[in-house]
């Protein structure tokens, strides 16, 4: 069994407007000192697989499939064998 871990964030250059109303909001709750906000996403699964080969290859079929959008998000793929 393995856990896998997807940080999902937006490709450079791409708007983020979450990211940006975070950005704006903070000062009027006293955080002048914030800058560059990004909002992403984290993706937790947890699979069956042969080996970590294995386990990287599904996942990343399933962050092209359906996890992530391509033309717009990059992606980054951890993975850590479970205890038994």
């Amino acid at each position: 069994m393995f856990e896998a871990r997807v940080d999902v964030k937006h490709l450079p250059g791409i708007a983020d407007p979450q990211g940006a109303t975070v950005e704006r909001s903070l000062p009027a709750l006293g955080y002048t000192n914030v800058s560059e906000v990004h909002i992403g996403k984290l993706i937790r699964l947890v699979l069956d697989a042969s080996d970590e080969a294995a386990a990287r290859a599904q996942v990343a079929e399933m962050c092209e499939r359906l996890l992530a959008n391509p033309v717009i998000e990059a992606y980054e793929i951890q993975i850590s064998e479970l205890a038994s």
